[in-house]
């Protein structure tokens, strides 16, 4: 029997990168496939024309960074006993992470969903990731059949859907000498994850802005050390500074794109429109008929929605459709909402959008999450204090 060869794909930003013949069985399934029509950055294209990136390449860039952060840690460190099935799991969690985003990616949930939603955790893209996930197996047995041929059975199904949202599976995972390994996809300790190393490079590239972070360096200093009893993924102590930059752009791209007034104008329109069309855009599943904001109960339903959506609407010509299609038209001649302005008042007329901007942990510093270890003592995790820090603590003073 032949054995699959790894397939090779050109991406702009970590150039010519391997996937595993598992991780192409994925790619190639409509469910990820999916991802191809979902934007990265939602509504940023109407302000920053390059930044029509997808989801998909998004994707695929995790999955090979959380590979390369395993194969690091596999190499310097033969004592953790990482094996190739552990590093399979990883890059999966990787590449389906995101699969569970709607159309225009965050709006959908954040902005859309949460009009008809009361329970905000339950409309969380992590968790209709593993749904997706879930459904994407079920739906592709020949998926499914390969699954079992390289020998990955329920626990490490759980071990991947766990990564993906750390609530998703309450049962027995395994693994549990290597809980370093759910620190590389989705890093709830701090926020350091190769999710956050790739979107921090592509949408620096795509937006045409200038990315300070080095994810290469920090790859060449990581290590598991012993911190309070637990492995943890560590750093050397001088990768502080490039750790600093890496929050702060995150911040930087939060403040210039992704919360620039006219991209929440144009989103606040968008959505505008999608709840006035919810009802009367309709996919079709063999479980019944769902609109658009009730399909993401469906993963059958949720699978045809994309950005297409907005050209649904802007297309019609149906009456029901009317007042959604007049926003998205004004969006098109770019009549846009006017920002007018912080007010203490509340005007029936006008929407009041409050912005929190944070390096990912709300008022706290993350950095104080992280641990690092010295040259002499590459074993052990500690804290620095940010007073040892000098100027870089003025981000978070």
């Amino acid at each position: 029997m032949r054995v699959p060869a790894f397939q090779v794909f050109n991406d702009p930003i970590h150039g010519h990168i391997e996937m595993h013949p598992l991780l192409v069985k994925i790619i190639d399934t409509p469910q990820f496939q999916r991802l191809r029509f979902i934007k990265q950055l939602g509504a940023c294209s109407f302000v920053y024309p390059g930044a029509t990136h997808n989801r998909f390449e998004h994707s695929m860039g995790v999955s090979y960074l959380a590979g390369r952060l395993v194969e690091v840690l596999q190499d310097r460190q033969s004592e953790l006993n990482i094996t190739k099935k552990d590093k399979l799991c990883v890059q999966i969690a990787g590449l389906c992470h995101d699969l569970g985003h709607g159309p225009f990616s965050h709006m959908f949930d954040a902005k859309f969903l949460c009009r008809f939603r009361k329970d905000k955790n339950e409309i969380k893209h992590e968790k209709t990731s593993v749904k997706m996930f879930e459904h994407m197996l079920n739906d592709n047995p020949d998926l499914k059949k390969a699954m079992e041929d390289y020998e990955l059975d329920e626990q490490d199904l759980a071990f991947i859907k766990n990564q993906i949202d750390h609530h998703s599976h309450n049962g027995e995972c395994g693994r549990k000498d290597k809980k370093f390994l759910y620190e590389i996809v989705a890093n709830k300790r701090n926020g350091i994850d190769v999710d956050k190393w790739d979107y921090l490079a592509r949408d620096c590239y795509y937006l045409g802005m200038q990315n300070s972070f080095d994810h290469e360096r920090l790859l060449k200093f990581a290590r598991v050390c012993e911190v309070e009893g637990e492995r943890q993924i560590c750093t050397r102590d001088k990768e502080i500074y490039n750790l600093y930059d890496m929050f702060y752009t995150r911040f930087s791209l939060h403040k210039r794109a992704l919360q620039h007034r006219v991209v929440n104008i144009i989103e606040h329109m968008i959505t505008e429109a999608f709840v006035k069309a919810a009802e009367h855009i309709t996919v079709q599943s063999s479980n019944g008929l769902y609109n658009l904001s009730t399909a993401v109960d469906d993963m059958e339903a949720y699978t045809q929605l994309t950005d297409n959506v907005f050209h649904e609407i802007l297309n019609s010509t149906s009456e029901e459709l009317k007042e959604a299609r007049e926003i998205l038209q004004r969006v098109m001649r770019r009549k846009l909402y006017k920002f007018v302005g912080e007010t203490c008042s509340k005007p029936d007329t006008h929407e009041i959008r409050k912005t929190k901007m944070d390096y990912g942990m709300g008022d706290d510093n993350p950095i104080d999450q992280v641990h690092f270890y010295f040259k002499d003592k590459p074993t052990k995790g500690v804290k620095i204090d940010k007073n040892q820090v000098g100027s870089f603590q003025v981000f978070f003073s």
